[in-house]
């Protein structure tokens, strides 16, 4: 009996042996890689109100997980573009310096990246240091922007491939270079790619999407052979702890042919580092993954090399805020201790709208009196006044939306409004006039609508007619209760900050002498 023990602890021992050393051979097989990502930066590289984020910190960690795996990729969803000072007065340049010490191995391009026209374009690819790519854009039409961009890259870790797609919005509204031509058939698109790499016998395949969340989940099931879709473009914050987030770090999906394929993003403005971990096996598919959004807060160690450039680049900024772009030869009134543009028409609010229809070519223009934080005396005007004015890195969307849901809009802006006393949904208007009577129930105050036409003439708002209307970002996503524009369709958010299209228009249309009102909101009970 006790031989028979020992015989079977013997053969227990060799299949446990066997086991371990088949777990072994397939850990062998097994690659192992970690992605870094980030999204929707718009070249903002110091820490939020609430010291969240910045780029100093961002290169300590890159840094420290660097050090810590065997093979890692550092990317970009685009949207490096636009909402700093920084951009405002480097146009780019600052945004390539910060991601080349960074050290990024890929990015693809964001809508913000297409608005400011193609030679712009064109010097901040020619400054990066790693590829760029976008599948779905032709530049083929472009001498400058012709072969700097390509479809997919690839990089050998230990002679394994991995490859890395991009793909964009298509989007025949990004008026500054009108010669590109977008694919809008994503999923084919990128299908052809992936294709094109498992042909060359690449079996892991990263997609960099700048099309949404819920675009990218909804493509992820209809793709064949990617296995980690890294997004950009809604903002979107993934993570299993920190609070508010859209859902959990990574999304869990299963492509077409049933194997998993993960999605993540990484919330906007740097705030976060975007961290997955990942095992393929021998055939490139996934089998493990762990990761989450890293809060770049106060207890990460600012990284010195990060903070002597981000101190470099803000040398020049004074001088650039106190350079002189027009005159005014009356006072431009958003006198924060009246409140005067929260409760009625002021001229800077005029100045700013007419300043939206000028850029966009919209009919109306509406923008909230709680976004005007200053006025401007009379005299020259300077970068650094226009920013006092518009101080939040608003852009503006152009979209359309019916007469109906714009008398709603305009009941809202005067639905908190008491005698001398508003508050921030106050709209200033371009393009059209109303009145209103405070002394009617909220929601039935205002009592006529007229809309500027071609002609130089006004008309009568037609609650059916459809026109199209420019805000503030803020407005459109239903700040202040503006909850109606989510009725606005075929919108396009141009990606350009309020401050310098107001800074574009008083270079144009000084000097300026406009008066305090021009009879665009008119109040009936006063």
């Amino acid at each position: 009996m006790r031989k028979i023990t020992v015989l079977r602890c013997v053969l227990l021992c060799v299949l446990l042996m066997s086991v371990t050393l088949l777990s072994a051979h397939a850990q062998d097989d097994a690659f192992t890689l970690t992605v870094m990502h980030t999204n929707d930066v718009h070249a903002t590289y110091d820490p939020d109100r609430d010291d969240r984020g910045g780029a100093a910190r961002q290169a300590a960690v890159v840094k420290t997980i660097r050090a810590e795996v065997d093979h890692s990729l550092l990317v970009d969803s685009g949207d490096r573009f636009t909402g700093s000072m920084f951009h405002s007065f480097y146009q780019g340049w600052d945004s390539a310096q910060v991601m080349n010490q960074l050290g990024y191995d890929a990015m693809v391009l964001g809508s913000y990246e297409f608005t400011h026209g193609a030679e712009l374009l064109a010097n901040f690819l020619e400054l990066l240091e790693f590829p760029v790519v976008v599948a779905n854009a032709d530049f083929g039409a472009s001498d400058l922007l012709e072969g700097k961009t390509s479809a997919y890259t690839t990089f050998t870790f230990d002679g394994e491939i991995v490859g890395v797609i991009g793909v964009t919005q298509g989007d025949s509204r990004i008026r500054p270079i009108p010669n590109i031509e977008f694919d809008t058939d994503y999923v084919g698109v990128i299908q052809r790619e992936v294709d094109a790499l498992t042909a060359q016998g690449v079996n892991k395949i990263i997609l960099l999407s700048h099309l949404g969340y819920f675009t990218d989940l909804d493509i992820a099931t209809q793709l064949a052979g990617v296995d980690l879709i890294v997004g950009g473009d809604s903002n979107t914050l993934l993570s299993n702890t920190l609070p508010d987030a859209e859902g959990p770090y990574p999304a869990v999906m299963h492509n077409l042919t049933g194997e998993p394929i993960l999605v993540v993003q990484a919330w906007q403005q740097g705030r976060v580092l975007g961290r997955l971990d990942m095992v393929f096996d021998a055939n490139g598919v996934l089998t493990e993954w762990d990761g989450d959004a890293i809060l770049l807060n106060s207890e990460i160690e600012d990284d010195p090399d990060m903070v002597a450039l981000i101190e470099e680049l803000r040398a020049p900024l004074p001088d650039f805020l106190d350079q002189v772009i027009g005159t005014t030869e009356v006072l431009l009134d958003g006198d924060q201790d009246t409140d005067k543009c929260r409760y009625e028409e002021c001229n800077i609010g005029n100045l700013i709208t007419d300043a939206m229809r000028d850029v966009t070519g919209a009919q109306i223009a509406f923008q909230n009196g709680g976004g005007i934080r200053a006025s401007i005396e009379p005299g020259e005007i300077t970068v650094g006044d226009v920013l006092a004015v518009v101080p939040f890195n608003n852009t503006f969307v152009i979209f359309e939306i019916s007469g109906d849901d714009m008398i709603a809009a305009l009941e809202n802006s005067v639905s908190r409004v008491e005698a001398t006393e508003g508050t921030g949904r106050f709209l200033q208007v371009s393009g059209l006039r109303f009145t209103w009577d405070g002394s009617q129930p909220v929601g039935r105050r205002v009592a006529s609508v007229e809309v500027l036409n071609k002609n130089g003439t006004y008309e009568t708002l037609d609650p059916d007619e459809v026109y199209t209307v420019v805000t503030n970002d803020y407005l459109y996503a239903g700040g202040d209760d503006y909850t109606m524009f989510a009725n606005g369709v075929d919108n396009f958010d141009f990606g350009r900050t309020l401050d310098e299209i107001v800074r574009t228009y008083v270079a144009k249309i000084s000097p300026i002498n406009i008066a305090d009102s021009e009879g665009r909101i008119k109040r009936l009970d006063r």
